[in-house]
This record gives structure tokens, C-alpha cells and sequence, in this order.
């Protein structure tokens, strides 16, 4: 089913291509960065953003192939389109040694074992607890945003090597997270991946 893209976002998208010119990333790289954009209204992220396409087109099949998809909040949850996701944290405590936040990102991985998905928009502990996990991830968007952890949980995920879309400052949150998955999502299906 093809998606219907209203006339303001249509307006949107071209306003923002003729302040910021976009045309030099690779396709899906592009798409990223123009709805993070778009879903933030600040260019900055064209510089901050940081992704391989080789990345990104794993993701893409696996999406599409119907991998799960994990949230750290409700808040990326709702904003994330045509996709179910799975969130823990109603089902999760906090303890002095662990956030509610890590302990959802761990009934998570029982729940959905490797290959998912996993998009955090909000708690930099979700994203450093996923780190300690073997979770396999087809992708992790890591964009909490924040004064405490959120650079630094940033930094700890592209030293990791895994397979992610994340930035270098402190800024993020749910509507970029949940736009930046939302870029797959929407971004057509090649032949290659329905063959």
C-alpha cells in the first residue's frame, strides 16, 4: 500500500530542500536526514547526524521484512507509523542499581531476541543498557536526548560498531527517533528485497 503524503508535508519537505541542499547523500542516508529535519525544523542535524548507508540498507530489508521493532518510550512509539512496536516500559522497575528505563530495554530483548529493530528517542540509560546486551540488532537509532548521558551513550554506541543511527550533540528526543525509523518505513522497497 502506497502512503499518501499530505500537501503541507509535501510543501515542507520542498521548502526545507531549498534552504539546506540534501542531494549529496546517498538515498537512504537522505531520507533519514530530511525527515529528522523535518520532523525537528533544524537543519543542524545535516552535520550531526551520524550513519552508514551500507547500514541503513540492511535495516531497510530487515524492516520490511518484518523484523521487530523495540522503543525505549510511548512517546517514540506514537510516533512511529504503519509499524507495531514493542514497548516494555509499563512492565518495568527501577532498583538503585538499575533505571526503569535499562529494565525495559532488557524484558525487551527477552521478549524479541536478536535482530530487532530497537529505536531510543528518550533515556540515554535504555541506550547504555542495550549495549551491554548481545542483542544483534539489524539497527539501533540511538538519539536520547539530554544534558546527563546522552552525548556520552551516543558515543559509547558508535564506538561499538554496532549497526546505528545516532549524533554527535546532546540533542534528540522521540519525534527525531521515532522520524528517523519512520525514514525507512516510508522509503520504497527495491526489487532486490522482495526477490
Amino acid at each position: 500500500m502506497n502512503r499518501i503524503v499530505h500537501p503541507i508535508e509535501q510543501e515542507s519537505f520542498r521548502r526545507l530542500r531549498a534552504r539546506l541542499d540534501t542531494s549529496h547523500f546517498p538515498p537512504l542516508t537522505r531520507a533519514v536526514v530530511e525527515r529528522v529535519i523535518h520532523s525537528a525544523a533544524d537543519p543542524e542535524y545535516a552535520s550531526d547526524l551520524v550513519m552508514a548507508e551500507d547500514d541503513l540498507v540492511r535495516a531497510h530489508a530487515a524492516l520490511h521484512a518484518g523484523a521487530p521493532v523495540v522503543v525505549d518510550v510511548e512517546m517514540v512509539a506514537a510516533g512511529i507509523t504503519r509499524r507495531e512496536t514493542v514497548c516494555r516500559l509499563r512492565d518495568a522497575t527501577s532498583t538503585p542499581d538499575l533505571t526503569r528505563s535499562a529494565h525495559a530495554v532488557r524484558l525487551a530483548y527477552e521478549q524479541v531476541g536478536p535482530g530487532a529493530l530497537w529505536v531510543v528517542g528518550c533515556a540515554p540509560t535504555a541506550l547504555e543498557e542495550l549495549l551491554t546486551l548481545d542483542a544483534s540488532p539489524a539497527l539501533v537509532i540511538g538519539l536520547p536526548v539530554g544534558f546527563v548521558g546522552a552525548a556520552e551513550s551516543k558515543a559509547a554506541l558508535r564506538a561499538s560498531g554496532l549497526p546505528a543511527v545516532s549524533n554527535v550533540s546532546e540533542k534528540g528526543g522521540s519525534a527525531v527517533a521515532a522520524a528517523a525509523l519512520n525514514a525507512l518505513l516510508y522509503h520504497p522497497v527495491s526489487p532486490e528485497e522482495t526477490s
